[in-house]
């Protein structure tokens, strides 16, 4: 057992996958030599070398491109867009190209290919480099989307990640890289559409995600240490599988139900969560569902701004609180 950071964590996943398949290939901007920008994938050009640790040009369009022809030719690219927001320089692919094209071609052709992305707020990078996109690819029908809250789950999911015969697009929260937890010796492959439930309660569900969980939990003991409300935490970990089973079957217990969300308010993630639970779960619902959410509002640099407008524990609690009547 070692304590790793969340950036160490993205290495030692690569090269899980590296060691094991030979297939398996990285490439991206600063990502050989440099280790990254946000230092994430440090050591890998050393041990694996030119030929499968590759910088690109500044052009996220030839990135996945590379990436898509390599995979529906045999390979399994891990290709890097630097920032989340710069998806929509690349958009097509994302939405039209490899997505589809396992359904267009009967399943002769698959694109095996992981996107990885550092997304959303908290370091100060302004509007067009701090935004959390995770909405935009869950939106794209065969695309499955993953965004893990802890270095285990990093290791875990990105290892189903790349061993997934559907492309994948893996969000790492920047604002989590250098956190730290504790992750097994030995080779470790999570499962993809599997929430979590990262702390037991009875009174409310709080549903999340990637900066989000640590910020719910505590949250929670918040809650239970001022006002006596015992909060369920669930880390979603994987919007596209996205497991309803835990989250309504929490849902059910608790008769509350509210998401904390990253990506501002229209059209997020836990809007869709809340469909369906409207949908499957009304007759147990005790109240209305609440979401905890960033405005609709591009992001701001100043540091007091941000902190402003991202949910936080305090956010989260008072308006758990609230909704409680507490």
């Amino acid at each position: 057992m070692a304590e790793l950071t969340y950036r160490d964590a993205v290495a030692r996943g690569i090269a899980q996958e590296m060691r094991r398949d030979e297939n398996v290939v990285f490439l991206g901007e600063d990502v050989a030599k440099a280790g990254g920008v946000f230092k994430a994938t440090v050591g890998l050009y050393e041990e694996f070398g030119p030929k499968r640790v590759r910088d690109t040009p500044i052009s996220e369009q030839a990135i996945l491109g590379a990436a898509m022809g390599a995979a529906m030719t045999g390979l399994r690219p891990i290709a890097e867009i630097m920032f989340s927001d710069f998806l929509a320089v690349c958009f097509d692919y994302i939405a039209n190209e490899f997505p589809k094209s396992r359904y267009m071609t009967n399943g002769q052709v698959k694109c095996p290919l992981v996107v990885r992305t550092g997304n959303g707020a908290g370091s100060r990078f302004g509007a067009q480099h701090s935004q959390s996109v995770e909405n935009w690819a869950m939106m794209i029908p065969g695309l499955k989307v993953v965004a893990p809250s802890s270095p285990l789950d990093v290791v875990g999911l990105l290892a189903a990640s790349i061993r997934d015969e559907d492309p994948v697009i893996f969000f790492e929260h920047k604002s989590l890289y250098a956190t730290k937890g504790e992750v097994p010796d030995g080779e470790i492959v999570d499962q993809l559409g599997k929430a979590k439930i990262v702390r037991p309660g009875k009174d409310a569900t709080i549903v999340a995600l990637a900066l989000m969980v640590p910020r719910a939990l505590a949250a929670a003991e918040k809650l239970q240490k001022e006002f006596g409300i015992d909060a369920e935490v669930i880390d979603v970990r994987s919007l596209v599988p996205l497991d309803t089973q835990t989250i309504l079957g929490s849902l059910v217990k608790t008769g509350r139900l509210f998401t904390v969300e990253e990506n501002p308010r229209l059209c997020g993630w836990g809007a869709e969560i809340a469909s369906i639970a409207a949908d499957e779960c009304f007759w147990d619902l005790d109240g209305p569902i609440v979401r905890i959410t960033t405005p609709h509002i591009p992001l701001p640099a100043a540091d007091n701004l941000e902190d402003i407008v991202l949910p936080t524990p305090d956010r989260i609690a008072e308006r758990v609180r609230r909704t409680l009547g507490a």
